[in-house]
């Protein structure tokens, strides 16, 4: 028996680290703690989702009772005025009999539907009302009435006291009468009877048999089941919601019930009983409208409340709707309990086979780690002596058998053969490497000094060609445009258009020819402050800046200057100001700064031009400074760019761009300091 080599430890696996254990996580992992976890997320984001859409429902169902409830202002007011300017109504008016007035009231009160209605004159004071027998009292100071006398019909909600309703009909104070009943979480009050009536308040200019006046007409909302009945059929049509839910429909005074078809008993309303306090805080105190679950008078209900204001801006009640909530809930838990039940089932049949799977797996995979941990003790001639059959493992053992002969005698063999063979390799990679560059940057600069050559040869016969038609074509215009004389005016947007296409045409074949031939271009070199340069280019581009959202910062630092033509730095700044502005069609931020900057122990300035666009890929960064290589399909010439970076380098300089897909564009401008 061999010896173990010295300072070795044998071959042991820990419990956590073993086959088995990973095996078993494996197994398990996605089927009793990751899909339990995906699962919970699930159905809580689902769950949310369904409360989401309860509330979305009950608020659609506040949106349709309050339309209908300004539909009965609207339609309430409408009708007062336009009695008001009735033929019959004047008739009457103008025969100054003011019984005659008072059976026509009366008559167009019950034919309208209204509680009440009665002609004020122009002080306010009430000279004819239906019913008959009513004496009703009239402020001439409240919103309603004074629009009115002012000219101008209005409607609107008020509140109306007892005694107010009394002088209007005994009948209308008793209506509103209700006592209050007791109910949970309402707001402690002493009071135990309402008297106060919310009334639907319209007036409208109209003549009295005392000259100008007004009509004013209202609708009692206590008690009135017409109306209240009416919203929730509108609103809760028949089979709007599942079996065994219904809906309902309350209007409050301030917190109290006054008509609504919520049941406290089986055939009684739940007329007196009022609202809980956190919804009376945050409908009447706050102004919210409310859209969660409420417990309504004996049971829970999706509910949806908003505040009703008077005349006086003043929050004097609520509009309610809502449904019941449990068959709602009941389907939610069932189908929650039902998701549950599912995944227990799955997860009862699918681990035994899982365990099973992993079992057929880990120990053979077991056995083999026995084999190398006696190997490692000093057991040299140990092998695992798996049976043959068939599978990846078995193979893997029998390889395994093979390979404890081997391994050791050739370990070192190897590692020696396997260093020296990676640094050859390392080596003559990179010169293979350096040997590619070096020919690339050949290759490339051959084909453009050949093109460059072509294009120069090309683009001065071109523009000469060019140039000479241009000037007989606007010698032309200016012909024309002379012996039409004031006719020309008939032609002036098209002669402009004309006259602005030749001068395009003509900066075109300029800027060709500034590119194939430079030298000829070149202007006179003077000191120029980088930073004031700068600032003469703002303004050249600021109606770029006004037609997008561009926000301009600068930083100039740069205390040296640089010998170059004005007008030839001025083209290359503004020519990346305009680039810049391009990539930000939607908005952004354009920084420009200076400095002063050192490079290869010489001593010059940089311009730095950033925005925030859109970017480009290394692919396009490649070429962008190619003579005619554009990324504006509709406009410019790809000239630009290489322009400026011949006007550049011609002063010692160079121009350098940094840029990535979705994270803007910058580029470095650097000239030797003058």
């Amino acid at each position: 028996m061999a010896e173990r080599p010295a300072g070795r430890a044998p071959f042991l696996v820990s419990p956590i680290r073993s086959v088995r254990f990973r095996l078993l996580a494996i197994a398990l992992l996605p089927t009793l703690v990751l899909l339990p976890l995906f699962l919970g997320v699930t159905i809580a984001r689902w769950s949310a989702k369904f409360d989401d859409v309860l509330k979305a429902k009950v608020n659609g169902d506040l949106t349709i009772a309050h339309q209908y409830m300004a539909r009965i202002l609207e339609n309430t007011g409408e009708k007062i005025d336009a009695l008001g300017r009735s033929a019959i109504y004047r008739d009457v008016i103008a025969t100054g009999n003011s019984g005659a007035l008072a059976v026509l009231l009366e008559e167009k009160r019950a034919g309208l539907g209204l509680d009440f209605l009665h002609v004020v004159d122009r002080n306010g004071r009430v000279v004819a009302a239906a019913p008959s027998g009513a004496s009703p009292i009239a402020d001439p100071r409240e919103p309603v009435l004074s629009a009115a006398l002012g000219g101008e019909a209005l409607t609107a909600i008020d509140i109306f006291a007892e005694d107010q309703l009394g002088a209007i009909s005994p009948a209308l104070a008793e209506r509103a009468r209700l006592p209050l009943i007791a109910t949970p979480n309402a707001v402690p009050t002493d009071r135990e009877t309402e008297t106060r009536g919310m009334v639907v308040y319209s007036a409208a200019p109209a003549p009295s048999l005392a000259g100008n006046g007004a009509l004013v007409g209202g609708i009692l909302l206590n008690q009135n089941l017409v109306f209240i009945d009416t919203i929730n059929d509108l609103v809760y049509r028949s089979a709007s919601l599942p079996e065994g839910s219904q809906g309902t429909a309350t209007l409050f005074l301030d917190d109290v019930r006054i008509s609504t078809n919520v049941r406290l008993f089986e055939n009684r309303r739940a007329l007196g009983t009022r609202v809980s306090a956190a919804v009376r805080e945050a409908v009447l105190g706050e102004g919210q409208v409310w859209l969660d679950s409420a417990f309504v008078v004996n049971d829970w209900y999706i509910s949806a409340y908003e505040p009703i204001v008077d005349s006086h801006g003043k929050r004097v009640g609520m509009l309610y709707v809502g449904f019941l909530e449990r068959p709602f809930f009941e389907a939610k838990y069932v189908t929650l309990v039902t998701i549950l039940g599912a995944f227990l089932l799955v997860a009862l049949a699918s681990v035994p086979l899982f365990l099973r799977w992993a079992g057929s797996i880990f120990r053979p995979l077991e056995h083999m780690t026995e084999t190398i941990a006696r190997v490692e003790a000093g057991e040299l001639g140990a092998r695992t002596a798996l049976p043959a059959s068939g599978d990846e493992i078995s193979r893997v053992a029998l390889h395994l058998d093979h390979l404890l002969d081997l391994v050791q005698q050739r370990d070192r063999q190897l590692r020696s053969w396997n260093d020296e063979l990676n640094a050859r390799v390392a080596a003559r990679t990179e010169d293979l490497e350096d040997a590619n560059r070096q020919l690339e940057a050949t290759t490339r600069q051959l084909i453009m000094s050949e093109k460059l050559a072509a294009i120069g040869e090309i683009t001065a016969g071109v523009a000469h060609e060019i140039n000479n038609p241009i000037a007989v074509m606007q010698g032309n215009l200016e012909v024309l445009r002379s012996l039409l004389g004031e006719h020309a005016n008939i032609a002036t947007t098209e002669i402009r258009l004309i006259d602005e296409q030749i001068s395009r045409i003509h900066l075109i074949v300029t800027k060709l020819l500034q590119f194939a031939k430079p030298e000829e271009y070149a202007g006179y070199a003077d000191r120029q402050e980088v930073a004031v340069v700068v600032s003469d280019c703002l303004p050249l581009v600021k109606h770029l800046l006004k037609r997008g959202e561009i926000e301009v910062s600068r930083s100039d630092t740069a205390t040296m200057s640089v010998l170059m033509n004005r007008t030839e730095l001025q083209q290359v700044i503004i020519n990346l100001m305009v680039n810049a502005l391009h990539a930000m069609p939607d908005g952004g931020e354009l920084r420009i700064s200076t400095l002063d900057q050192v490079r290869d122990d010489v001593r010059g300035v940089c311009i730095r031009v950033s925005d925030t666009g859109r970017g480009m890929t290394p692919e396009v960064a490649a070429r962008i400074f190619d003579p005619f290589f554009t990324t504006k399909r509709q406009q410019g010439t790809g000239l630009g760019l290489s322009i400026s970076q011949t006007l550049v380098t011609r002063q010692g300089g160079s121009i350098e761009v940094e840029s990535a897909p979705d994270a803007g564009t910058t580029f470095t401008i650097w000239l030797p300091a003058a």
